[in-house]
């Protein structure tokens, strides 16, 4: 069973350690627990503007730890509407609490069936737990 914590169970995830929290035609995206573990300390956040496009599978932001730096990719297509201000003066919020306010991007999508292309919580943490 999924850890709630590590996965909750109303996110959905992309292969690439990516979440979503889709509601209705928009979706707020950010990396999941597994991904900022293994990144260590967030230091540094470039994500995209409002009104950019971002595509399933497509790199839209770069990540920076101490460890290196990683592309982040989009679990969903779609329009920018937002980019997590509150990063730029505190990235490490990815790792504090990634699923709430270490959130990266809102988006409005132009696919809303591309959902059923990601995994379920429960199907995200064997992928990991397999690894």
């Amino acid at each position: 069973m999924a850890d709630p914590q590590k996965f909750p169970p109303d996110l959905w995830y992309h292969e690439a350690h990516d979440w979503a929290r889709v509601d209705g035609a928009e979706a707020t995206f950010g990396v999941t627990w597994f991904a900022q573990d293994s990144l260590g300390e967030i230091v540094f956040w470039e994500g995209p503007e409002p009104g950019a496009s971002v595509s399933r599978g497509e790199p839209y932001a770069e990540l920076e730890s101490v460890k290196a730096v990683s592309d982040v990719v989009a679990p969903l297509s779609g329009t920018v509407l937002a980019s997590n201000e509150a990063l730029d003066d505190d990235p490490s919020t990815v790792n504090s609490d990634p699923y709430a306010t270490g959130w990266l991007v809102r988006v409005r999508l132009s696919d809303p069936s591309e959902v059923e292309r990601l995994m379920s919580a429960e199907s995200y943490s064997r992928m990991v737990s397999d690894a």
